[in-house]
């Protein structure tokens, strides 16, 4: 799954881009809540980034569904997660942090997939 790896390299360089722009053009424009939840967005997409080069990775050893779906699960809750909060912070938009929670789900069930993935492949 070729499309993991330049996903995987488009979040990491958005997670670092971000990160910098939260670090250095947002503190002291927002307030320390809504910075830390910005930062929140970008560690949870570090870490998912993370997850789907490792899901890309072993893609190529054996592709099963499982590891298939938790790739996905893993863009989309990065999507919804860190997306909502990015959006969220700046602005202030309550209904937009509802989203938040869904995104989290999602990574919980893409976490399982990977670990039903890996029991079959190890």
């Amino acid at each position: 799954m070729k499309v993991f790896f330049i996903i995987s390299a488009i979040y990491g360089f958005l997670a670092v881009a971000l990160g910098a722009f939260g670090a250095h053009g947002l503190e002291g424009k927002i307030s320390e809540k809504a910075l830390d939840a910005w930062e929140k967005a970008v560690k949870y997409q570090m870490f998912h980034t993370g997850a789907l080069l490792v899901v890309s990775i072993l893609l190529l050893k054996e592709q099963t569904g499982s590891l298939v779906a938790a790739g996905w699960l893993f863009v989309i809750g990065t999507l919804l997660f860190s997306g909502s909060l990015y959006v969220y912070a700046p602005t202030g938009i309550k209904s937009l942090a509802m989203i938040t929670p869904i995104g989290g789900v999602v990574f919980l069930i893409g976490w399982i997939c990977f670990g039903l993935a890996v029991s079959k492949l190890f």
